[in-house]
């Protein structure tokens, strides 16, 4: 267990009992399903019924009346149930994707479940001893799978067509820790191999590096975001994106791929990216160019090292169920792997590992925290870790992990830290020996994390790790301003953190 030399017990504790409560506050089910389908960031016509849809897979009016059962008729009245058309196009009216079992949210505007989330929140529920209901997230994840074909950004209908970072295979293997049901685990493997099929065939993958990128299949704006992205004069975050290209001078890529300056609108390539930028779980950041706009040229560290530990997952698994042979197929894919994150993400000469740029061979040399995900999983030789170390000074703050080095207004760039990113770092550090340094950034976010929830008595989705604050709203210019509160990533990484920081690895 960390033991802070500032923090408390009584002041540890009394952040344990909140996170143990808000557990609660933050589950969705079928009591809930009004509330779920509820949604800040679509514009609703009151009045009208929020939309809940069913998977064509499902036999939906059994489900109508299971649901019937759980809620009054006065919530029933306030909800339409449909089934899902096949195919995206055909869906005129957006709402919520129906999950069988309870889910936990991250919390404030996210009133949904997310992909990446999930995993931090499972951690979450493990450590608290939420078993049922940490059962109960990997299961909906599955589900997501098998009905609507991939694990989705989030289980809203304006979401199908993006995902996010691959960590289903971790989490299927954390949970198994606890319950050791080897036939849960079997029924997992064509789920698994589904998911992680989508991530190495074309579009996701680029032949001539044999590295996975993201790539989001929508077309034009967001809509969640042309709705709910407005600062207070009214703008968009896509008003707000013309108005910068309009203004500065764009170095990092073609400006003309993604900015019409004659017509002054953004194109179909930006809405592309920008719809891929999202598929990461990092927007909005400027690591790949202004915006991220450039994403669908890249590899990026953060998706391959994950699939390197989903190709190492499948190994476990198949190890576990006895499969020696398929076994074995895994551990080769994960070689094959490591050898081309070694050949093309590693930069020997600056000692961090950066994401490569497919067209111009080069890496973007643009420091962002992921590049302890090599660490984390493992990756790294002892040799690379140490190199990525010596540079730990560019990247540790007042607070913890400081996403990158620039300031550029968006909330994925300094001077924010983020939960998720501060823990790899953390579990980095102590898995290649680094012990000091992995409780001293531990014990930074925990301090401040702590601190200021004794100020604000809630725990957000993000920091200042620099002032050392959860004020952050006035310093982000573009997408959302707003520091949610909950939070499901920041309550597991507490706990995380707490229980050893990573040192069992």
């Amino acid at each position: 267990m960390i033991t802070s030399p500032v923090l408390t017990a009584t002041q540890i504790d009394t952040v344990r009992s909140h996170i143990k409560k808000t557990w609660k506050t933050l589950t969705r089910s079928h009591e809930h399903l009004l509330q779920s389908a509820k949604d800040t960031k679509l514009d609703h016509k009151t009045g009208t019924p929020w939309i809940v849809y069913i998977s064509p897979l499902e036999d939906c009016p059994n489900i109508q009346t299971v649901l019937e059962r759980s809620l009054s008729s006065k919530d029933m009245q306030a909800i339409e149930i449909r089934t899902l058309p096949s195919e995206v196009e055909a869906i005129k009216q957006h709402g919520l994707l129906y999950l069988p079992g309870p889910y936990v949210v991250p919390g404030g505007r996210f009133n949904e479940m997310y992909g990446w989330d999930s995993y931090f929140i499972l951690l979450g529920l493990l450590h608290d001893g939420e078993l049922e209901l940490a059962q109960s997230q990997v299961d909906q994840l599955l589900y997501q799978v098998k009905h609507y074909g991939t694990i989705l950004n989030a289980n809203r209908t304006y979401m199908l067509s993006r995902s996010q970072p691959p960590v289903l295979s971790m989490m299927v293997l954390a949970l198994f820790q606890h319950t050791q049901d080897e036939e849960w685990l079997r029924t997992t493997v064509p789920l698994l191999e589904q998911f992680y099929y989508y991530w190495v065939v074309p579009p996701h993958l680029n032949p001539g590096t044999g590295l996975s990128r993201f790539y989001a299949f929508g077309e034009g704006p967001a809509p969640e975001v042309v709705f709910s992205e407005r600062d207070e004069e009214g703008k968009s975050h896509y008003d707000r994106v013309r108005e910068y290209y309009q203004s500065f001078e764009v170095e990092d890529y073609d400006v003309n791929l993604y900015y019409n300056r004659e017509n002054d609108e953004l194109t179909n390539l930006f809405y592309k990216g920008d719809r891929t930028m999202r598929e990461s779980g990092f927007d909005i950041t400027n690591r790949f160019g202004p915006f991220s706009a450039d994403i669908l040229h890249y590899a990026p560290v953060c998706l391959n090292t994950l699939l390197y530990q989903v190709e190492q997952d499948m190994a476990n698994i198949n190890n576990i169920l006895g499969n020696e042979q398929i076994e074995q197929q895994w551990r080769d894919r994960a070689d094959i792997r490591r050898d081309r994150i070694d050949q093309f993400l590693w930069d020997e000469e600056r000692g961090l590992y950066f994401d490569y740029h497919f067209q111009s061979g080069k890496h973007r040399r643009y420091e962002f925290a992921t590049t302890f995900y090599p660490l984390w999983l493992g990756i790294s030789s002892p040799a690379q870790a140490q190199r990525v170390v010596e540079n730990l000074s560019v990247f540790e703050a007042p607070g913890g992990i400081l996403t990158s080095t620039h300031i550029t207004g968006n909330q994925w760039d300094a001077p924010f830290g983020w939960a998720p990113l501060t823990f790899i770092a953390v579990q980095g550090l102590h898995r290649y020996g680094f012990h000091t340094e992995g409780d001293r950034i531990a014990n930074k976010f925990l301090t401040m994390v702590i601190k200021e929830f004794e100020r604000h008595n809630t725990l957000v989705e993000k920091y200042d790790v620099e002032r050392c604050s959860a004020n952050v709203s006035d310093e982000i210019s573009f997408g959302y301003s707003s520091n949610e509160v909950g939070f499901g990533w920041t309550n597991g990484v507490i706990l995380e953190l707490l229980a050893g920081g990573g040192k069992k690895v």
